[in-house]
């Protein structure tokens, strides 16, 4: 089964998706580690209040993280999940 043209297209349609996203989100949070060690003056720019720019992009990690999620379980159930049912189904009904 692995083998097959219909999985190669399953995990294409994966990893087109999770590659992607998954780079640009470490390179986010890579920006935000540099911010924070090179750039104190920046990320202790004030807000509102006591709210600087490192707490907006701390919790924006927390934001992002939560959005990617998001974002992967709806693209997982409306093409990846069909795609791997029916492979399961003929798997299970080859064997």
């Amino acid at each position: 089964m692995q083998q097959s043209a219909e999985f190669g297209e399953l995990r294409r349609a994966h990893r087109s998706f999770a590659f992607p996203v998954t780079i640009a989100f470490i390179a986010w949070y890579l920006l935000y580690v540099l911010l924070s060690n090179y750039a104190g003056g920046f990320m202790g720019t004030k807000v509102a209040g006591h709210v600087n720019v490192a707490l907006v992009l701390g919790l924006a990690q927390f934001l992002t993280t939560f959005l990617i999620a998001w974002w992967y379980a709806r693209r997982a159930a409306a093409r990846l999940d069909p795609r791997a049912e029916a492979i399961k189904s003929r798997m299970e009904a080859g064997a």
